[in-house]
């Protein structure tokens, strides 16, 4: 756990993300590949030109800042530029403010580089993409660039030629506990295993997710269990959405269609209770034809859902497909 300077009783809390984010490669969790590849950077330097994809919450702008700051360390100001996603990265940044600061001199320790922070490059307009590429060249010898992204395709094909790829994958639960422990402990946050357990299920193996969840839920409540967790992060609570599927598997489609009505008129978006239903059934303990067929009209469902009808009617039609796969079942 990187070291953490603590808030004083008075002044406004720090976000936990913040509080507790790494200040060392070797201190990210999970994504041990990864991590393994930018600590032996770390140590010898010469960072390549990078571009590190994968889902949101994962650790991509950690691992970067944290590489720049063992890279270069008292020069970490004056030799690291960050441009995010809210800073205007237009062709006419890339052409002055990227150019000027590759240009700029600055005196480092042999086989150092000045870094140039690209995070949420996928949202970078083609145009300053490919007004990238020359500057990457040019100035390569005191220059190295750092692109984080959610996906890959997004950028380029001529800057990932130039890049070295770093992908990152979503945590698993294992990891999002043990970091949640070890701010529990710190924060002295009291909680139940099962509001820890909730946390992790909203989470979907995001970090970020997992701390603001739960810090959101010791703000308000003072105390994490799961009923508080399901509160905060308004999801459709797992055991509603259980009871659905059970109902469905006992022939009770009526009784299934009065919780999924329950589920509506709570206000949960269709998209909110069909990936809670996907999460669920992947998990139920139930034969497995059954299951695979459950999960192929939910599939179904879902590109139905995002295509824009999502409608209760919707819902309905879905849960009478999985009543008629039950029946098939039954009667093969």
């Amino acid at each position: 756990m990187a070291s953490s300077s603590t808030t004083t009783p008075s002044g406004p809390e720090i976000p936990w993300v913040e509080k507790f984010r790494p200040t060392k490669v070797s201190d990210i969790v999970g994504n041990e590949d990864a991590v393994a590849r930018l600590q032996v950077i770390a140590r010898d330097g010469n960072m390549p030109n990078l571009i590190l994809a994968g889902p949101p919450g994962t650790g991509k702008t950690t691992s970067i800042l944290a590489l720049a700051h063992e890279l270069l360390g008292p020069n970490y100001k004056e030799a690291v530029l960050e441009l995010n996603a809210s800073d205007d990265r237009g062709i006419d940044v890339v052409r002055n403010k990227i150019k000027m600061f590759a240009q700029k001199k600055v005196t480092l320790p042999p086989g150092r580089h000045k870094v140039i922070v690209l995070d949420e490059a996928d949202s970078m307009t083609s145009g300053a993409q490919q007004a990238l590429r020359r500057t990457m060249e040019i100035y390569s010898n005191s220059t190295r660039f750092a692109l984080a992204c959610n996906t890959s395709s997004k950028i380029i094909e001529p800057i990932q030629s130039r890049c070295a790829l770093v992908r990152f994958a979503r945590l698993s639960d294992q990891e999002i506990l043990g970091r949640l422990m070890a701010v529990v402990a710190a924060e002295k946050v009291p909680y139940v295993p099962e509001g820890l357990e909730a946390i992790i299920f909203t989470a979907d193996g995001d970090m970020r997710q997992a701390l603001n969840n739960l810090q959101a839920t010791h703000s308000g409540f003072g105390f994490v269990n799961q009923e508080n967790v399901f509160k905060v992060c308004d999801q459709p609570h797992p055991l509603h959405v259980k009871n659905m599927v059970r109902n469905v598997l006992e022939g009770k489609f009526d009784d299934a269609c009065v919780g999924l009505k329950a589920l509506y008129d709570l206000g949960y978006s269709p998209t909110d209770i069909i990936t809670t239903l996907f999460r669920i059934i992947k998990n139920y303990d139930m034969a497995e034809y059954v299951k695979l067929e459950f999960m192929k009209e939910t599939g179904f469902a879902h590109m139905r859902i995002c295509d824009g009808v999502g409608s209760y009617l919707q819902m309905c039609g879905l849960l009478a497909k999985l009543s008629l796969v039950r029946k098939t079942a039954k009667a093969a």
